[in-house]
């Protein structure tokens, strides 16, 4: 970790390296007048909207929305079957269980065409209060259960024991969206409106504390956290039923969740303050966590050591090293398809477009993992044998 002065506040960092606009954005962070204490920079980081992915901002009686980001609550589960890997045919492996998941779940853009039972839906929030939520919540009900796009997955692993288990990547959809750029566009308004010191370039708009506009992004951010949990659960559920069909007699270990974007209340250093996890991940002691690699490499099953100078934080996963568009021009279908092909994975890299999430456009995750040894330990280190993308 390496700790840098920045317009006389500490930035600390455990990334190898910063990209320049990612920098750049760590900057104007420092220059927040609510900023408490430190700003804290995750090995993953790199340049997002506003805030960098892979930072964790902690304020006093301020939230952002764009340090949330707009897919609200997205984050990671995973499940230990009892099975396998090696006992599970390839024919079984593709036709069974891939298309089974294929069939079970849609991927990308695509919703239910029907409004999934409300009891899949969060419980026990005053919706009829809630300006974006009201209005999106029809449509909710047919996202619920949906991957989506980008670098949302599904995978099938195995463990150093050999057995099989199974890891999603996914959030809010677009009912996180429409909250985080409704609030947004609201904290826009309102600090031009007050002639606020932070400069409207930075894309860093505040909701302050004690205001009704503070009180309505909390409650429609929280909604969209356990929105994005009760999603993945439901996909989970579904997976388990495809594998219970394809594998007689497998048994399910209880799901580990975790989330990457979001704010909440916590305590450090002796006040009570807002932490922003922007592509972050929880890491308070015995906390157990989630940090995916890309696609083709390891992902980890980690426990948080409770490192306060992280703010209780680790990465979220390995971090984009190049944008999209870059990956697209500069990287090899031919040798991105070759390194899945040479380890056996079952994946769907067909084209120049699947080039966006390849494993070449991200950061070397062991790397990642070795630069945050003092924030978490590692518990289970899992290898892909198939992947569904978005």
């Amino acid at each position: 970790m390496e700790v840098k002065m920045i317009n006389d506040r500490p930035v600390k960092i455990w990334a190898s390296d910063v990209e320049e606009s990612a920098m750049e954005q760590i900057v104007n962070l420092t220059k927040l007048p609510f900023l408490f204490h430190h700003l804290a920079i995750m090995p993953d980081v790199h340049a997002g909207m506003g805030m960098p992915i892979g930072g964790v901002l902690a304020t006093v009686d301020a939230v952002i929305p764009n340090a949330v980001g707009v897919d609200i609550g997205c984050g990671m589960c995973a499940v230990k079957t009892s099975w396998r890997v090696e006992e599970i045919s390839l024919d079984v492996l593709r036709k069974k269980i891939m298309r089974g998941i294929r069939k079970a779940i849609p991927l990308g853009k695509e919703h239910h065409k029907k409004a999934q039972d409300e009891n899949f839906m969060p419980q026990g929030h005053d919706i009829d209060s809630m300006t974006v939520v009201s209005r999106q919540y029809i449509s909710a009900t047919k996202q619920v259960g949906t991957l989506g796009g980008g670098n949302h997955f599904i995978e099938l692993q195995r463990d150093e024991e050999g057995k099989l288990w199974v890891m999603i990547h996914s959030g809010s959809r677009n009912l996180g969206k429409q909250v985080g750029d409704y609030y947004n566009r609201l904290a826009a308004t309102l600090n031009e409106r007050w002639h606020s010191v932070v400069n409207p370039e930075l894309r860093l708009a505040f909701l302050p504390l004690k205001t009704k506009e503070f009180n309505d992004y909390w409650a429609e951010m929280q909604y969209c956290v356990d929105f994005a949990l009760c999603n993945r659960r439901l996909m989970m559920e579904r997976i388990k039923e495809v594998l219970a069909d394809a594998l007689p007699g497998i048994e399910f270990e209880p799901m580990i969740n975790i989330a990457h974007n979001y704010a909440a209340w916590e305590h450090h250093y002796g006040k009570n303050v807002i932490v922003h996890r922007k592509g972050a991940t929880l890491a308070r002691e015995d906390v157990v966590g989630i940090i995916p690699g890309s696609q083709g490499t390891a992902s980890y099953i980690v426990e948080g050591l409770g490192n306060p100078e992280s703010f209780c934080s680790c990465s979220h996963g390995a971090g984009r090293v190049m944008s999209r568009t870059k990956a697209v021009q500069s990287l090899s279908l031919q040798d991105e398809i070759k390194r899945l092909d040479d380890q056996g994975i079952v994946h769907a890299i067909r084209t120049v477009h699947d080039l966006e999430e390849a494993a070449g456009a991200y950061k070397d995750i062991e790397q990642v993992i070795n630069n945050e040894l003092d924030l978490v330990k590692v518990k289970t280190r899992l290898l892909p044998i198939a992947v569904i993308k978005g």
